[in-house]
């Protein structure tokens, strides 16, 4: 090409793509890219790699951990506030049916239904073990997606209409019973005798035993069809909450910026009651998830960041060792923001390649992150992942197109902007200056 060619070629003409491409397959002792460059090229594919990866497992966890909140009970919970009568604080619904049509009636509420829950102890023997004892109707049991359809189940949780009681897979190990024993359930105070209030003993066997995968559940919750609960916790014609489901359970808020329709259930429950949301429950660790997340993105962002520095030490010591050639392409005819665009592509197919190559990986990771988490198990001889702590038995990831697109993004914004430092002093050099000593 000739000097007036090159001076009006546009930006990013084909012999910029041609100088650059030389550039980077060049050797080393030809003044060829530094191998820095291909630490940074590692580098950058690792960070990101590991930054879909973790943006993968932290959405998966914050999910899984929802659904499962979401599916083994209501979104919303109806409490009555408490009444003293002849000196006693009460604190019960006698209206429940007529409070439950209320509520389910509100827009957005797919289905309203009463429960009775206290906690009591229930013994085997020499075992016992306190639980979360929940009475609630067959259907409306049925109608929680993680208690009808659980990870693993035994009998049938049909069987509570007949008088039976349906355990957690951590309370019956803990019992050791199994489907048919017979546990019994005793209910501190709930007898009045003339020399004072004892425990309430009633037997029951075990019809049905469930597992949903949360730890706190599984360990502490005991089911009783709703009218044997009532005889059993001397509820008889009262309720202690009615539990809701609604379509869209994100639209629910908190109780420190209640939502309009938070707002219609209290309504809809009456004066004397108080509104308490999934949120409210598990709001600060769903929050603590967040934070958490918006934190290891910032981390592995530095961490790209350091990764694509060295970039700018590898394209530093191609611009000195390409002195000469520079020199010669200015004197050509070659202009100084065509020597620049030269060298940001250097740079630029670095960052690129390098991110594609980190997507690569961060993709396959995720898709086969169960063959690796049990090899990973298998090779420390197990014990890694404790649901009892962690509170799910599986290790989850969720990929999100605006996760890769993010963690991608980053990488080609800190790549492309390094790169114009040593860019810039590259178009900066002057010819003669390159060309005296030669």
């Amino acid at each position: 090409m000739s000097a007036a060619e090159l001076q009006g070629a546009p930006p990013f003409a084909r012999h910029e793509w041609l100088l650059a491409w030389r550039y980077m397959r060049a050797r080393r002792r030809e003044g060829g890219i530094s191998v820095i460059v291909w630490y940074a090229l590692v580098g950058i594919a690792l960070a990101v790699g590991t930054l879909i990866v973790v943006m993968a497992v932290m959405v998966g966890f914050r999910e899984e951990f929802t659904a499962r909140v979401l599916g083994a009970e209501g979104h919303v919970k109806v409490y009555p506030l408490s009444v003293y009568e002849d000196g006693r604080e009460i604190r019960e619904i006698r209206d429940y049916a007529a409070m439950a049509e209320r509520v389910a009636a509100v827009p957005g509420v797919e289905r309203a239904y009463p429960l009775v829950e206290a906690q009591v102890l229930v013994t085997r023997g020499e075992r016992n073990a306190g639980v979360v004892l929940r009475g609630m109707a067959l259907e409306d049991l049925r109608a929680l997606p993680w208690i009808a359809e659980p990870e693993a189940e035994a009998g049938e949780l049909a069987a509570l209409a007949e008088g039976g009681v349906s355990l957690g897979e951590g309370v019956a190990r803990e019992l050791g019973a199994r489907v048919g024993d017979t546990v019994s359930l005793i209910l501190p105070g709930g007898l009045t005798t003339p020399f004072g209030t004892a425990p309430k003993v009633k037997p029951f066997e075990v019809v049905h035993v469930f597992r949903i995968g949360r730890a706190d559940v599984d360990r502490t919750r005991a089911y009783l069809a709703f009218g044997r609960a009532q005889e059993f916790l001397n509820r008889e014609g009262v309720a202690d909450m009615v539990e809701a489901q609604v379509a869209r359970p994100d639209r629910l808020g908190r109780s420190a910026a209640r939502s309009e329709l938070d707002r219609a259930v209290q309504r809809a429950g009456g004066p004397r009651t108080v509104v308490w949301t999934w949120k409210d429950v598990n709001g600060a660790f769903l929050a603590a998830l967040d934070m958490e997340r918006a934190v290891m993105f910032l981390i592995l962002g530095l961490v790209v960041l350091i990764a694509a520095l060295n970039i700018i030490s590898g394209l530093v010591m191609l611009v000195k060792n390409k002195g000469r050639d520079i020199g010669v392409l200015r004197t050509m005819g070659l202009t100084q923001g065509a020597v620049m665009r030269v060298f940001f592509l250097c740079g630029a197919g670095v960052g690129l390649v390098g991110t594609g190559v980190g997507v690569g990986l961060g993709l396959l990771f995720v898709i086969y992150i169960d063959p690796i988490f049990d090899l990973v198990n298998w090779a420390v001889g197990g014990g890694v992942w404790d649901p009892e702590v962690r509170l799910l038995t599986s290790f989850p990831a969720e990929l999100r197109l605006a996760d890769v697109a993010s963690a991608a993004g980053l990488s080609l914004g800190i790549s492309f902007l390094v790169t114009l430092f040593p860019a810039r002093n590259a178009a900066r050099l002057d010819p003669v200056e390159a060309l005296r000593h030669e």
